[in-house]
């Protein structure tokens, strides 16, 4: 019989451009999850990246230092303890233009994969 649940004991680190650092914990790549994903990040500082739209949802949950969130037509800027959840397809961009290196989890309904994000060029 199989366990009722699941231990992951290691996150696989995804290369990514411009010195962010991704492990994920559960999802496509380290666990096979479709349903959700859940990654520990760490973005440096001046670190941005292109827009995009995903097709999922993605809660953002900061642990230490600032992200920008652009969303909407608004800018959010997110601090250590605080939140957002940004629905569906919509246009978002992520970035960290401040001088600390920032630290957070990102939880993302289905699991996160390149071609769901659906980044803009460049």
């Amino acid at each position: 019989m199989d366990r009722p649940y699941r231990l992951v004991t290691s996150a696989t680190r995804i290369p990514v451009p411009g010195g962010k650092l991704i492990e994920e914990l559960f999802g496509r790549v380290n666990t096979g999850t479709d349903g959700f994903s859940l990654a520990h990040m760490v973005a440096p500082p001046g670190w941005s990246e292109p827009a995009q739209t995903p097709s999922f949802g993605e809660l953002t949950l900061m642990i230490r230092g600032r992200m920008r969130v652009e969303i909407a037509g608004e800018t959010v800027d997110l601090s250590a303890g605080q939140a957002i959840w940004t629905e569906p397809e919509q246009r978002v961009r992520y970035s960290n233009p401040f001088d600390e290196e920032s630290e957070y989890f990102a939880l993302c309904i289905p699991a996160f994969s390149p071609d769901l994000a659906r980044r803009d060029a460049g």
